[in-house]
């Protein structure tokens, strides 16, 4: 939504890929800037859908022609193996699983974050957008999709495939933009993003959790 000053860069990345047959979408929830002419440009289908992540996803899901679907924010960019990672994945099955993350900024505390993302990740079989989550389509359609929630889609959606299988913790790393983190202030976003998660956790509404977080 309205990404055009990063979207060409995302694009780029992902054109080796589209060389070699991958289908590359973006799924665009209704883009007042430039974005929408960067995406016909860089990528297979371009589809317009209504704001918000999840009914986004889904979007670009039910289109979707591969046997693995991976989802992608516009900021964060796959590692340069990612060929070399998928092709040792099953050709057919029940899996799914994320990257590790790295996050793009400089400042020490980050490598602290990023650290504990990838543990907690672990630990719990919980996984996070910024850490390009793939499912394999037989999957995926197995679930029924992708939750429809506002906010913490997929926190939910890693708790429904985690009772099927334990995700693939893959230790190769996206790199994920901190640009939030660096705009509102590395403790202050930790703080915030705790505080949803467990007010999420203790069973408050994602659509009262999503106004406090797209104010």
């Amino acid at each position: 939504l309205n990404e055009a000053a990063v979207l060409g860069e995302s694009l780029e990345s992902l054109a080796s890929l589209r060389d070699n047959g991958h289908e590359v979408i973006v799924i665009d929830g209704g883009s007042r800037d430039a974005s929408l002419d960067l995406a016909r440009r860089g990528a297979d289908k371009v589809i317009r859908s209504v704001k918000g992540r999840s009914l986004q996803m889904q979007a670009g899901a039910t289109q979707a022609q591969g046997d693995v679907l991976v989802f992608l924010h516009v900021d964060t960019r796959l590692p340069d193996l990612t060929e070399t990672i998928f092709s040792c994945l099953p050709e057919q099955g029940r899996y799914w699983g994320r990257f590790d993350v790295r996050l793009s900024g400089r400042p020490w505390l980050l490598r602290v974050i990023e650290r504990m993302m990838n543990l907690r990740s672990r630990l719990t079989g919980i996984a996070t957008g910024d850490q390009a989550i793939f499912i394999s389509r037989t999957l995926f359609d197995e679930i029924g999709g992708i939750p429809q929630l506002p906010l913490m889609e997929d926190i939910a959606l890693s708790k429904i495939l985690r009772h099927r299988i334990w995700p693939l913790c893959l230790r190769a790393r996206v790199v994920t933009s901190s640009r939030r983190w660096e705009e509102h202030g590395i403790i202050t976003t930790i703080l915030f993003m705790w505080r949803l998660r467990l007010m999420y956790f203790l069973g408050v509404s994602p659509d009262k959790l999503a106004r406090q977080y797209y104010p």
